[in-house]
């Protein structure tokens, strides 16, 4: 029996990035020997096992045959005479295609290291056809690293779209592998990478119909919405935004442009439009609800935000009150972020000033002064008691303008 350090923690450590997980191959051994040593069998799919100390992933090596679609619709084949040659030729990608010994020596029989080198995504063989997880992956490698895509690799990819491969994708590995795309640095890159193989306008034509829409020049001088919300996400990303204000930054302009499904008349304004939009998106990838309501907020209220210093103060309460601010004060936080992150996120509009977040939250704490309980104890007519909380409220943000 042998084992093997294999995939992401082989390349991490190559290109000098800290290890996090740690997956092993194992050569030459049957799952009665695994058991038999303390190993807890705990694959479904193909034969996975955890140390029992460590608890990292132990996997026979194994081989694939296609067997159906999608990223299931595999056989597969763990036998003591698979080889680790067989083994790291069924990965996805060269520089995930290295495996290391117990004694620091390196396997690298398709040559990945030289890739890492060249910072190049490219296929280990024919077989990347088989599986459309595997273009979200590389599209997620993309953005990680920076690295462009092999140009063989890309007709490949496009292949699987105009075979429909990728439609057979479910919607919840599409959803987990957005989410660790947007949390990369250079998020965009994958969207860019996805629109290239033509994947973007099967998985999620609302985002890919984003591009092509043309902007005010005068406020948007990259004229291209798309290209905007590319740099929109970007800006998001390089303060470390987390993954609620990343997608609400991709999805605040999805009303602008009109895609099939859209229930309302293009008359009816951008945010409206917007939001149907991004409530289908969401419901179709089972987004998580925290980075769906937000993303909704910011579709619907973020030009609202930009005009912030022209609303009158009960429009100004108005927009505390559907974004629940005085309740989830930390939420309205990510929901100014991600509207700066639009205004910046613009081609020379980058450093611009924007004093909105300051002001609109100089007057939520203002109207939080309000006791609403001492309000409601005043009141003989029970009825009554909002109407005064919010007549007290305006009152607070009127005092706060005049005094700032």
């Amino acid at each position: 029996m042998q084992i093997y350090k294999v995939g992401g923690a082989v390349r991490d450590r190559l290109l000098g990035l800290p290890v996090k997980d740690v997956d092993w191959v194992v050569v030459g051994a049957t799952a009665a020997e695994m058991e038999a040593r303390g190993y807890r069998a705990v694959g479904k799919d193909f034969p996975v096992f955890l140390h029992p100390v460590t608890q990292e992933e132990y996997a026979l090596a194994r081989t694939e045959r296609k067997s159906g679609h999608g990223y299931r619709g595999f056989t597969v084949f763990a036998d003591p005479t698979v080889t680790l040659d067989e083994d790291l030729a069924r990965r996805d990608l060269t520089i995930n295609a290295i495996a290391e010994d117990e004694h620091g020596t390196v396997f690298d029989p398709f040559d990945g290291r030289a890739d890492l080198q060249a910072r190049l995504l490219r296929h280990v063989s024919p077989a990347f056809v088989e599986d459309p997880v595997r273009i979200l992956r590389l599209a997620r490698f993309a953005a990680r690293f920076d690295f462009a895509v092999a140009p063989e690799t890309m007709a490949l990819m496009r292949q699987m779209v105009d075979g429909g491969e990728v439609d057979h994708l479910v919607a919840e590995r599409v959803w987990q592998e957005f989410a660790k795309g947007l949390m990369s640095d250079a998020p965009s890159r994958m969207f860019t990478v996805l629109r290239e193989a033509g994947a973007l306008a099967r998985i999620a034509p609302e985002l890919d119909a984003l591009w092509g829409v043309p902007q005010r020049a005068d406020y948007h001088p990259e004229v291209d919405t798309g290209v905007h919300v590319m740099m929109v996400l970007d800006y998001a990303a390089a303060r470390g935004w987390p993954l609620s204000t990343r997608f609400a930054a991709l999805c605040h302009d999805l009303g602008k442009p009109l895609t099939p499904g859209d229930v309302l008349p293009s008359h009816y304004g951008h945010e409206g439009r917007g939001v149907k939009v991004v409530e289908r998106l969401c419901e179709r990838l089972r987004v998580p609800s925290d980075c769906r309501d937000l993303a909704v907020m910011v579709c619907r209220d973020h030009t609202h935000v930009h005009r912030a210093r022209e609303l009158r103060a009960d429009t100004t309460l108005d927009l505390f009150t559907r974004c629940d601010a005085f309740r989830k004060p930390a939420r309205f936080d990510e929901f100014l972020d991600a509207c700066l992150a639009d205004a910046r996120g613009r081609l020379d509009f980058e450093d611009c000033d924007y004093p909105q977040p300051g002001w609109l939250r100089l007057q939520l704490a203002a109207a939080n002064t309000v006791n609403a309980g001492e309000i409601a104890q005043g009141c003989t007519d029970k009825a009554k008691i909002p109407q005064a909380v919010r007549a007290a409220r305006i009152r607070a943000i009127e005092a706060a303008r005049l005094a700032a």
